[in-house]
């Protein structure tokens, strides 16, 4: 059985270039625990919403639960083969945890705990007065940015990735007993590739950007 050895000596641009979505694995493959807390430590540091962090894991690399999750996932072989699937979920009371923050950010000397005190005061009356739609968008957004990081980290660690927005989200929900206080926002399958991801053609930058004043 083989287990994961990896280095980060690896440029960021060379990662990013590298980063292809996988979707056949060593089913062999097995990432450990302590791998993919060190992989996923490296993941939190993407910013979000007031430092919110909203953003929760499951990490699914039992394989009966894989198979469980399967047919949810519309029976997508990379559920099965890679290592892990890991379900980003966004944490619609996520203002529970601002406490816990900006406590730390007090210990750490990153401010006094006046202004820390105001940011929770502030912050927990604006999450729980927005809109559970407002709310959701950003969660998502923030997952979002913590699901990129987590491809990231993954790639430069040798390992490879698949985004999943392709699931019964209603499903999963209720498979694996996800509370309504938690929206997912995707899966993310890893582990050691078998075959690369097929290369893909992107528009460059000059396509895409504007200078100053909206054009397309």
């Amino acid at each position: 059985m083989s287990t994961a050895v990896t280095t980060q000596s690896t440029s960021f641009t060379e990662v990013a270039r590298a980063r292809r979505s996988v979707r056949t694995y060593d089913p062999t493959y097995k990432i450990s625990k302590e791998e993919m807390t060190e992989l996923l430590n490296e993941a939190v540091t993407a910013p979000s919403s007031a430092n919110h962090q909203p953003w929760r894991f499951l990490v699914i690399d039992s394989q009966p639960l894989k198979e469980k999750l399967l047919p949810i996932a519309f029976n997508q072989q990379q559920v099965v083969e890679a290592s892990a699937v890991i379900a980003v979920l966004g944490d619609l009371e996520s203002h529970r945890m601002l406490e816990t923050i900006f406590g730390r950010a007090v210990e750490a000397g990153y401010m006094p705990q006046e202004t820390a005190d105001s940011f929770v005061a502030n912050y927990t009356k604006m999450y729980t007065s927005v809109p559970p739609e407002v709310m959701k968008k950003i969660v998502y957004v923030d997952g979002g940015l913590v699901s990129m990081q987590i491809m990231l980290a993954a790639k430069a660690r040798g390992l490879d990735t698949n985004p999943m927005g392709g699931y019964d989200a209603a499903k999963f929900v209720e498979a694996f007993g996800i509370s309504e206080r938690y929206v997912p926002v995707m899966l993310i399958a890893i582990g050691k590739a078998t075959k690369e991801g097929h290369p893909s053609i992107r528009l460059n930058a000059d396509e895409v950007t504007s200078w100053n004043e909206f054009k397309f």
